[in-house]
């Protein structure tokens, strides 16, 4: 290498080092302007549009100028006349002070700078919150006969009646409570019972001792016609195919009991039946189902049926909306008023199918019902009725 390009490349060396240092210090450079992470103002403090930090104005004040470098105040002014500031603030403009010209209030408390205008209902009347922003002076209410006060009227709320000893509500009545009805079944230890005289205690006695005799008449009927059936099915099972049925069908009549018990399809009744046939020796008839029982099958319904769903399945059924709402004034309950609903069906189906007797719903009913529960798609609750009264 010659001496002339041997300085040409020191030239070129001493040229790249300069333009590293130079890059480097304009990165170092931008990195410097690059903008702060944005300050946040303490409480009590707002910014401004400069990016400023400037105090905020104290209750019954009002922004007026705002502050133009850190340190500086703001400069606030009273609000006017009818005008009030209740907080700390940067507005521009106080709130405007509230009248008491509502029907029945009065001013309690004048405006202040600092605080609205306070307005109360007259005496006899309390405050009732219509909306959020709007609300009326209503006329407190005066308990009466047969109620007593269980908690006066007060600024915010109504004065709350209840009855007195003795007496509940029906339709927003107080009535007395002269019979152990289901309204009132919690005071009927209070109610005064004439005591006894001894002629009716022996009339009580008769009574115990027939009904005794009667239920032992009972069960003694039950007992026998079980063993009965027993041994008229053990000896039909015991004879061959081919052989003859020698028993009469007069001779012994097999019996079918359904117990009324819940949930083992307690509520259906059964008939008797005829002997077991000469096609099948080895099966017994089954319950022929004819009524159900009109309680159970309905608290069923309200267990399987969503609450919202049972008034639009009782209007399917074919009961009045004027059947529905005296339903709902006649029971506080929203469980007692569905279980009414549905007894209005029930027992109206029942008379008109020839049925009902002994609070006994029809069958055909039952089969209506979980057609109905189908087309409301409740096929789940129809599935359920249907397994536990036997619908085939």
């Amino acid at each position: 290498m010659t001496m002339e390009g041997a300085g040409h490349r020191r030239r070129w060396i001493k040229t790249a080092h300069y333009g590293i240092t130079l890059l480097l210090m304009c990165m170092l450079t931008l990195a410097s302007l690059e903008p702060s992470e944005k300050k946040k103002c303490e409480t009590g403090e707002y910014e401004s549009e400069n990016g400023i930090c400037c105090n905020k104005c104290h209750p019954g004040f009002k922004l007026r100028e705002e502050c133009h470098f850190p340190g500086q105040r703001t400069n606030c002014t009273p609000c006017p006349y009818n005008q009030y500031m209740d907080n700390m603030n940067s507005a521009l403009n106080c709130k405007s002070c509230r009248s008491c010209t509502k029907r029945n209030e009065f001013q309690f408390s004048p405006c202040k700078k600092y605080e609205n205008t306070i307005c109360r209902c007259n005496n006899g009347y309390y405050k009732y919150d219509i909306d959020g922003d709007t609300s009326e002076c209503r006329k407190c209410k005066q308990c009466g006969p047969h109620e007593k006060e269980e908690q006066k009227c007060t600024l915010q709320e109504n004065t709350v009646c209840e009855c007195k000893e003795k007496y509940y509500k029906v339709k927003g009545k107080c009535e007395p409570c002269e019979k152990c009805t289901t309204e009132c079944a919690h005071l009927c230890p209070h109610l005064h019972t004439k005591a006894p005289d001894k002629g009716s205690g022996f009339l009580i006695n008769v009574i115990v001792g027939v009904v005794s005799v009667g239920f032992l008449l009972l069960v003694s009927v039950v007992l026998i016609t079980y063993i009965v059936t027993k041994r008229c099915t053990q000896r039909e099972l015991q004879k061959p195919p081919s052989q003859p049925s020698d028993v009469s069908p007069d001779s012994c009549e097999q019996v079918l009991i359904c117990r009324e018990e819940p949930l083992d399809n307690s509520s259906v009744k059964a008939i008797s039946q005829s002997p077991v046939s000469e096609q099948q020796p080895s099966n017994l008839p089954d319950c022929v189902p004819l009524e159900i029982k009109i309680t159970d099958l309905i608290y069923t319904v309200l267990d399987l049926v969503p609450v919202l769903q049972v008034k639009q399945l009782v209007r399917t059924l074919g009961v009045t909306d004027t059947e529905i709402e005296q339903a709902e004034v006649d029971h506080r309950s929203c469980r007692e008023a569905h279980y009414q609903m549905l007894r209005v069906w029930a027992e109206r189906g029942s008379r008109a199918s020839g049925g009902g007797r002994g609070g006994m719903l029809h069958w055909s009913l039952m089969q209506e019902l979980s057609d109905i529960l189908r087309k409301m798609h409740l096929g789940r609750a129809a599935e359920e009725l249907e397994t536990k009264y036997g619908i085939q």
